[in-house]
């Protein structure tokens, strides 16, 4: 019996970037296209309720042995799995190692890989470089979040943190809401918000007013779009006064807020409820206090009768037309998300897409036949 050789593409960071994988606006496209499949259905990830987020491998404060890694800020491995359907039909993984300690090695805080795999035969088509995928992924979720539930008037955005990830959550927020033309940053490390003012004066012309706060109160009070992606221990609090009408609340990190204004005034909506409700079998509760994210804290209201499970809407649903986006210019929305392999997915599987007809990467071969048959 003959056997197919197994051929796979590698694509480094530049391959990916020379593929189109800092595309904000196609990255848009694809992750509402992502939703879409979610809310119909088509697609697996992990866990007994085939939602979940990812296995993650974390290590003890005092290791019996001494080469095991010791507990740290960020230290830990993580594997994301999930199939997608539709054109993508591909199942795959992110990979990766994070350690903040990273950083005084000149690397970044998580090094990460996306493998590609037939869906039918297991085999893989593709290993990608994938810190730029992860990133954009990551900042295009904002951006699909405002088409449905920001003011299509939105003109002030407000940036709470000013890191790498706000400023790819900006660039969707700007791709999708055309009229906007100031933006308000703050962040703890001035020289940070120095930094993402200078990278949207330089590439945003419209934006006619790039404002830098030394609070959070004076960053949001005005804003129609406040993005929160901070990443320290300590949680940014935004009170509901401070929250203009019609305002969009963007949440890719996790902050404080008023437990009356989410549970009796907001109008909350988040990626995907079933990957909370997957938490349950590996968190113990309050899931909130082991996880924070407007996810979490919702699954926590509801499990203690504070809140009601209808008032919680999936973002995919409202794409599909099964729930209602925004009703009103008043309604104050606030958008939770905790990031899912399917987004690697699909925009790894774009990128390979398009590495292969640009003739992009270093093909390897994986056999010519197999050893053992």
């Amino acid at each position: 019996m003959s056997y197919p050789e197994v051929d796979f593409l590698y694509l480094d960071e530049k391959s990916m970037v020379k593929a189109g994988v800092t595309d904000m606006h196609e990255c848009v496209e694809v992750m509402s296209e992502v939703f879409n499949l979610m809310s119909k259905g088509d697609y697996v990830m992990g866990g007994r309720n085939h939602n979940s987020h990812g296995i993650l491998i974390s290590f003890p404060d005092n290791p019996e042995f001494p080469n095991m890694p010791k507990s740290g800020p960020d230290r830990r491995f993580m594997a994301m799995t999930a199939y997608l359907g539709g054109r993508f039909n591909v199942a795959g993984e992110k990979w990766y190692g994070s350690n903040r300690a990273n950083l005084e090695k000149g690397l970044p805080r998580s090094i990460l890989m996306v493998m590609l795999n037939d869906a039918d035969t297991g085999a893989p088509i593709a290993l990608e470089s994938a810190n730029l995928i992860s990133a954009f992924r990551t900042g295009a979720i904002p951006g699909v979040g405002a088409k449905y539930l920001a003011r299509p008037d939105s003109k002030v955005c407000a940036l709470v943190a000013a890191g790498a990830i706000s400023r790819t959550c900006f660039m969707s927020l700007a791709d999708v809401c055309k009229n906007l033309d100031t933006v308000n940053i703050f962040d703890v490390f001035p020289s940070a918000s120095e930094k993402l003012a200078a990278f949207i004066r330089e590439n945003y012309p419209q934006v006619k007013n790039v404002k830098i706060f030394s609070d959070i109160e004076s960053t949001v009070r005005d804003a129609d779009i406040v993005n929160v992606a901070t990443s320290g221990a300590v949680l940014p609090e935004i009170e509901e006064s401070w929250l203009k009408p019609g305002v969009y609340v963007s949440l890719p990190a996790s902050i404080l807020l008023e437990e009356g204004f989410v549970i009796n005034r907001a109008r909350c909506v988040i990626d995907n409820w079933r990957m909370y409700e997957s938490w349950q079998a590996e968190l113990t509760p309050p899931y909130s206090k082991a996880l924070n994210c407007l996810g979490t804290i919702l699954l926590d209201l509801v499990l203690e009768g504070k809140m009601e499970r209808e008032k919680i809407s999936d973002l995919g649903d409202i794409i599909t037309g099964k729930v209602h986006g925004r009703k009103n210019n008043e309604e104050k929305i606030i958008f939770g998300m905790g990031g899912m392999p399917v987004y690697d997915v699909a925009w790894g599987y774009t990128i390979y897409e398009k590495a292969k007809e640009m003739k992009l990467g270093l093909k390897l071969n994986l056999w010519d036949k197999p050893y053992l048959y």
